[in-house]
């Protein structure tokens, strides 16, 4: 039976303009690359979809796929494979040989959950063994369902646990990112509205337990009812302990400096819509460009923004995803809120709670700081966001991205005294 063909994620000229690493694991191989991989475990593929994507700037990528498998004997299952190329390959994972443009090119394979970088999740997607290591680690003693909130190959995964005492989030990293994700939880609680590790394990879990409030998500989609204002968001940041400007972010030299980032996001989007570099090398010059300012060096979050947030009544109870949090510049915290603000104003189906929670918190931003530095700060943001359509493969990422790059570039324009999303809805 010959490989299944992928699914298309862009029309053949475009394939054809994208670095080889794409072109391999988005192009005609990556169903023979997938049955390779499966075929020591008797598994044939018969259908075969990418469902997500990670392009690095050095042209590394790693793209999930969904498969329809047919086992010797008849069985057939869905499964998840993830294949890598480049400085993405984690040890341990399988090798194949490829070759592209006439260059050897070695392919990492896996199959959910054994993820090679990520050992835990072998236990921690299964219900039975995530029960079983639950209940050593004193934290229930009966079932566990379990449901998969995130998940980024050879990076983390976020699944959830519902037990018969409440809700648990097992957070999967790599083991050698146990130690300081632990150190920076310890160091938050009681300063800030952190989860509390109730365990850790050294193959790389952290055990967090669900907190009370709504997301502040689901308060923008709607009314916007008790929805906190600049003031609680200060305090909020206000309360980073000093100590945590002290530890180092994971994978960030400066947590949430979007604009000294700029850069790699660019040359990701222009390898994957060449077309859009003159585009993207003028945006680049605005924010080089842009006033910097002088800015204390403070404690950070470093990944700010509304899905890290839960409030009650105009008040900030939870705070997640402490990963980021290190020594930054609070100016950055503020960008990357707007930057996904302004970003929900365009998707949301009813937009105009965002847009007023926007514009509230742009004002009070606006106070602080000078237009020339806030505004390019955004924009950077929010040519980090461009990446998104394609990271997730969205039918019409080609179309999304565009109209992200169209906002960063209002941003990046707007005038002092004006804003950069006044100028109607676009499809993101």
């Amino acid at each position: 039976m010959p490989p299944p063909v992928l699914e298309p994620t862009a029309p053949p000229a475009r394939r054809r303009a994208w670095p080889p690493a794409l072109r391999l694991l988005l192009g005609e191989r990556a169903g023979a690359l997938c049955a390779d991989a499966l075929a020591p475990a008797g598994g044939r593929p018969t259908r075969l979809r990418a469902t997500g994507t990670n392009l690095r700037p050095d042209g590394a990528a790693t793209v999930r796929y969904a498969a329809e498998v047919t086992w010797d004997g008849g069985r057939r299952t869905r499964e998840s494979l993830v294949a890598t190329v480049g400085t993405a390959i984690p040890p341990g994972a399988a090798l194949l040989d490829e070759v592209v443009d006439g260059t050897p090119v070695p392919v990492g394979l896996w199959r959910w959950p054994l993820d090679p970088a990520l050992p835990a999740l072998a236990w921690a997607a299964r219900s039975p063994e995530a029960a079983a290591r639950l209940r050593q680690l004193g934290l229930t003693d009966g079932p566990v369902r379990l449901r998969l909130r995130s998940y980024r190959p050879g990076r983390r995964a976020v699944v959830e646990a519902t037990t018969g005492s409440g809700t648990l989030f097992l957070k999967v990293v790599r083991p050698s990112a146990v130690a300081g994700l632990v150190e920076r939880h310890v160091l938050l609680d009681g300063a800030v509205p952190v989860p509390p590790v109730l365990g850790a394990t050294d193959d790389g879990v952290v055990v967090l337990p669900g907190l009370a409030g709504t997301p502040m998500r689901e308060l923008i989609a709607g009314d916007g009812a008790g929805l906190p204002g600049a003031a609680a968001l200060d305090a909020l940041l206000d309360a980073l302990p000093a100590a945590a400007a002290g530890v180092t972010a994971v994978g960030r030299s400066r947590p949430g400096d979007a604009h000294g980032r700029a850069g790699d996001h660019a040359a990701v989007l222009s390898m994957v819509a060449p077309e859009l570099a003159p585009r993207l090398d003028r945006l680049l010059a605005l924010l080089g460009s842009a006033e910097r300012g002088e800015h204390p060096e403070v404690p950070v979050h470093g990944d700010f923004y509304e899905a890290q947030l839960l409030v009650d009544d105009g008040s900030v109870v939870g705070l997640l995803d402490v990963d980021t949090v290190g020594r930054g510049h609070r100016i950055d915290d503020w960008s990357t809120l707007l930057g996904h603000l302004a970003l929900l104003e365009t998707i949301l189906p009813a937009p105009a709670t965002a847009a007023r929670y926007r514009a509230e918190l742009e004002e009070a931003a606006l106070r602080r700081w000078p237009a020339g530095e806030l505004r390019p700060r955004v924009a950077a943001v929010l040519l980090g966001l461009a990446t998104g359509p394609f990271r997730v493969l969205q039918r019409d990422w080609r179309v999304r991205t565009d109209a992200r790059i169209t906002l960063a570039e209002r941003w990046a324009t707007a005038p002092s005294g004006g804003t950069g999303s006044r100028s109607g809805r676009a499809t993101v």
